[in-house]
C-alpha cells in the first residue's frame, strides 16, 4: 500500500500543472452550472408550478434536478484530481452520486427525446403518448431503478477516486458495474440519434408553418446530439482503453488516465448546457426567465423597439 501511495504521488507530481487546470475547470463547471440550474429549478417551482405543468416540464424538472444533485458533488471531485490520500466512504458515496445523478440525466434527456419523437413524427399513437405523459409514475420509476443500478458503485470504486490506484481484479460487480456505464451511455445516444433523424425528416416534410420556428426546432434537435457525443462519448471511449490496460506499457497506462479524467471534466459540461438547450430554448420559458433574473435585457429590447418606431 506504502509503495501504490509513493507511486501516485510521483504520477501526481510529475502532472500537478495539468490536474490543477482540471481542478479549475471543475471548480469553474460547478459554479457556473450551479447558478444556471438553481436558478431554472426556481423557475420551474415558483413560476411554472411544474406539477401542474405539461408532461415535458416535469421531465424537464427531473432533468434539471439531476444535473444539480450531479453538479453539488463536484467539489469533491476537484479535490480528488488533486490529492492522492481520500476518505473511502466519501469517495464512494460521491461517485454514487455522479453514477445515479448522471444516469438520471442522460435517462430523463432521452426519455424527452422520445415524448417529441412521438409527438411530431407520430402524433396519432395516443395509447403511447398516453404512457409517456404519466411523467410522475416514469420519473419515479426512473430514480427507483437508476438508485437499484448504482449500487455496485458503491461496493467498489469505479475506475479509481483518484485516477492513479492500481486496477481492480475482475468480479461479478465490476462487470455488472462495467455493464450499466456503458448502457446508461451509448443506448440513449443511438436512441437520440435515431429520434432526431426522424424528427428532422419530419420536420422538413412539413409545407406549412412558421420556417423560422421549423428551423430553430431541427437547430435544437441536432444540437442536443452533438452535445451528448461531445460530453460523453470521448470518455467512454476512453473507458474501454482503460480497461485493456494490461495490455499496455505504463507510461501509456498514466497518458491514458490523464486523458480520461480531462474527458471526465469535459462530461460536466454537459449540466452546464442542459438548462439552456431544453429550458431556454423555449421562447415561453426564455422570456420568463428574462423577466425574472434579467429584466435589464428586457428593457433594453423594450427602448431598442421604441426607438425603431419614432425612426419610422
Amino acid at each position: 500500500m506504502e509503495n501504490n501511495d509513493t507511486d501516485c504521488q510521483e504520477n501526481i507530481d510529475k502532472s500537478r500543472a495539468l490536474y490543477i487546470f482540471y481542478s479549475s475547470v471543475v471548480v469553474l463547471e460547478f459554479i457556473l452550472g450551479l447558478l444556471l440550474n438553481i436558478s431554472v429549478i426556481h423557475l420551474f417551482v415558483i413560476k411554472l408550478k411544474f406539477w401542474k405543468s405539461k408532461t415535458i416540464d416535469i421531465f424537464l424538472f427531473n432533468l434539471v434536478l439531476a444535473d444539480i444533485l450531479l453538479l453539488i458533488g463536484l467539489p469533491v471531485k476537484a479535490y480528488n484530481f488533486q490529492q492522492c490520500s481520500e476518505n473511502k466512504v466519501v469517495c464512494k458515496v460521491q461517485l454514487f452520486l455522479q453514477f445515479l445523478n448522471r444516469g438520471a440525466s442522460i435517462a430523463f434527456l432521452t426519455v424527452i427525446s422520445i415524448y417529441r419523437y412521438f409527438s411530431v413524427v407520430h402524433p396519432g399513437k395516443r395509447k403511447l403518448l398516453w404512457i409517456l405523459k404519466r411523467s410522475p409514475q416514469i420519473s419515479i420509476f426512473i430514480w427507483v431503478l437508476l438508485g437499484i443500478l448504482t449500487i455496485p458503485a458503491m461496493l467498489q470504486s469505479f475506475i479509481r477516486c483518484n485516477s492513479n490506484e492500481n486496477d481492480e481484479e475482475a468480479s461479478l460487480v465490476v462487470l455488472l458495474r462495467e455493464i450499466v456505464f456503458f448502457t446508461q451511455i451509448l443506448i440513449p445516444f443511438f436512441v437520440l440519434v435515431y429520434c432526431s433523424i426522424r424528427i428532422i425528416k419530419r420536420l422538413n416534410q412539413k409545407s406549412v408553418g412558421d420556417k423560422t420556428k421549423l428551423r430553430r426546432a431541427m437547430f435544437l434537435v441536432t444540437t442536443v446530439v452533438l452535445v451528448f457525443a461531445i460530453c460523453f462519448l470521448p470518455y467512454t471511449f476512453t473507458r474501454v482503453v482503460q480497461l485493456k490496460n494490461g495490455f499496455v506499457m505504463k507510461e501509456e497506462k498514466v497518458a491514458v488516465v490523464k486523458l480520461y479524467d480531462g474527458f471526465i471534466c469535459l462530461s460536466y459540461l454537459n449540466c452546464l448546457l442542459d438548462p439552456i438547450l431544453y429550458c431556454l430554448s423555449s421562447s415561453k420559458f426564455k422570456k420568463l426567465y428574462i423577466s425574472m433574473y434579467l429584466p435589464f435585457l428586457l428593457k433594453k429590447e423594450q427602448a431598442e423597439i421604441s426607438d425603431d418606431t419614432a425612426d419610422d
